[in-house]
């Protein structure tokens, strides 16, 4: 697997990505007159919100990255590419003052131009503490004063970026990084026009109607709870002609047969495929297979309302940790080629910038499967604990898949460990999240995708009070190691021994969270179907360049 999937992704860029479907020209140019340019397209959950600061979730960014624009833009072929801006920045003498001019084109879809106001009111709302948004830790130690201001010890207004005019944007950068482009494509740093954000209120994001786009398309008939939406394409958008689809029709779609059902009927164009199904379509020719920089885990909570839970044991956590094998649950559960995790960082993801072996090698494994040591490690925390048993529940989405996987994780669970019981919470995705948002949980099946090619990616997500940590987990060693890699500019093998050193404390001797498989996405794809960006890294799917043709 690991030498399939070094041959199959390439990390050397900020964002990867392969071009799906019979035709790359990459222009758009696929469609014809007579062929309707219209996609029927399906997720597996629903859309939580369209506010591109307060997104942390895979289906919002897919929506967003396809409605909204930043500095920079996923490629369809690899790499990011210019977005808003019309050419590449100046940089400063000092090579961290940066100068982006914005297209005079750059529209909303409401007509206004996008300006450089517009990052500036975006960003400074993203790093604000009153906007509690997970993603700041982005611009922490990257944006000059991002960290004060999040810290709550500067004013937003202090963050070190500024409108020079209308279509002139300057960004003090606290470093040079090498992931800067990948990080500016992502939501959290798309612009916001003012007015009419705070005209919404705190109805912004909510639903279709309260959003603007400047991207290739615009979201309509989203209520903010439906279960689907269209994507229409936006004429004010700047690279208009680029855009051959005129309509995406999307519907959530939680049970695999009735999916599939519906893609041989010719009724959807496109749906993933997991469990027992990517066997059964093993000879379909339209269905591909995308290995995903993204790795599952289970969370294990050790703070609920203010109190500590039996989670909070380390003894507890790594025998949760080992009493699981991941072997069985990737070959028998899953049965889509994803790979067994005793890591959090994934494969093929980033590389030794001395010595060009992948992070994964000069990190090892972590928590393997081991039910002996797994029991022994829990027997000694029930005794910490002073009590012979606990019940713990799994939050998982209501999916076919999530349900078959808690079920796993239920049985292996209770036959490896003496003394544990669980239960299972089935809740839509969209409930999943506020869940772990608000810490109401006790273990969770989660996921996280890396959002540039960096192991920081994943990292960063457990430092103390970290805007996706959600465990309660705190150690100040692991806090330095990440402060440490984040600081580091110039020696980059001493950045990368502290990422290599923050993954063992993490997992080996604090056993955080049990890492299970890193995922490996099948798809069934409609021939019919041109030019979709089917992402590694970043927003999964883009249709910029998407058409429709006979098959």
């Amino acid at each position: 697997m690991k030498k399939w999937l070094k041959v199959t992704l390439f990390s050397a860029i900020a964002l990867f990505l392969v071009a799906c479907g019979n035709g790359n020209s990459g222009e758009g140019a696929g469609g014809t007159d007579d062929v309707p340019q219209e996609l029927n397209w399906t997720t597996s959950s629903e859309l939580p919100t369209m506010d591109a600061t307060q997104a942390t979730d895979t289906v919002s960014f897919e929506v967003l990255s396809n409605t909204n624009e930043g500095l920079y833009r996923q490629g369809l072929e690899g790499g990011t590419e210019l977005g808003v801006i019309a050419e590449d920045p100046e940089i400063a003498e000092d090579g961290v003052t940066y100068t982006y001019t914005i297209r005079e084109d750059a529209e909303w879809s409401n007509g206004d131009p996008v300006t450089a106001d517009d990052f500036v009111y975006s960003w400074q709302r993203l790093v604000d503490p009153d906007s509690a948004a997970a993603y700041s830790y982005l611009a922490d130690g990257i944006i000059a004063n991002a960290s004060d201001i999040i810290a709550g010890e500067m004013d937003p207004s202090e963050l070190g970026v500024t409108a020079i005019d209308d279509k002139t944007l300057e960004v003090q950068y606290e470093k040079a990084v090498p992931y800067l482009e990948g990080l500016l494509a992502m939501a959290p740093f798309y612009p916001l026009n003012e007015e009419f954000v705070e005209e919404q209120g705190d109805s912004y994001g909510t639903s279709s109607d309260r959003v603007l786009y400047n991207g290739p398309f615009a979201l309509e008939d989203w209520d903010g709870t439906g279960l689907t939406w269209t994507l229409t394409k936006n004429d004010t958008y700047w690279d208009a002609d680029t855009v051959q689809l005129d309509t995406i029709n999307y519907q959530v779609l939680k049970e695999q047969s009735t999916a599939i059902n519906l893609y041989d009927s010719a009724e959807i164009d496109f749906t993933t495929v997991s469990n027992e199904y990517v066997q059964q379509r093993q000879n379909d020719p339209t269905m591909q297979q995308n290995p995903e920089a993204s790795v599952f885990y289970l969370k294990m909570n050790q703070e609920r309302d203010g109190e500590e839970t039996p989670l909070a044991n380390k003894n507890i956590r790594h025998g949760i940790a080992q009493a699981i094998d991941k072997e069985s649950l990737v070959t028998d559960v899953l049965q889509d080629g994803s790979e067994a995790a005793d890591f959090i960082v994934p494969w093929n993801l980033t590389f030794n910038p001395e010595t060009d072996a992948d992070f994964r090698e000069d990190s090892g494994d972590h928590l393997g499967f081991d039910a002996e040591q797994a029991n022994a490690d829990f027997q000694a925390g029930l005794e910490e604990l002073g009590t012979d048993s606990v019940t713990f529940d799994i939050l998982t989405d209501d999916t076919e898949g999530g349900q078959r996987t808690a079920e796993f994780l239920q049985a292996q669970l209770m036959d490896n460990l003496d003394g544990i019981e669980i239960t299972i919470s089935n809740v839509p995705f969209k409930n999943r999240i506020q869940q772990d948002s608000n810490q109401q949980y006790d273990l969770q099946i989660s996921g996280w995708g890396a959002d540039y090619t960096d192991p920081i990616s994943f990292l960063d997500l457990f430092v103390t009070d970290g805007g996706n940590n959600n465990t309660g987990y705190a150690n100040p060693e692991y806090d330095e190691l990440i402060e440490a890699a984040n600081a580091e500019t110039d020696d980059e093998a001493a950045r990368w021994q502290s990422l290599v050193d923050a993954e063992h404390l993490l997992l080996t001797e604090d056993a955080a969270v049990g890492p299970l498989y890193q995922r490996v996405q099948n798809y069934l794809l409609s021939p019919r179907v041109q030019d979709v960006g089917v992402h590694a890294v970043g927003s999964p799917y883009s249709f910029k360049w998407a058409s429709v043709t006979e098959e």
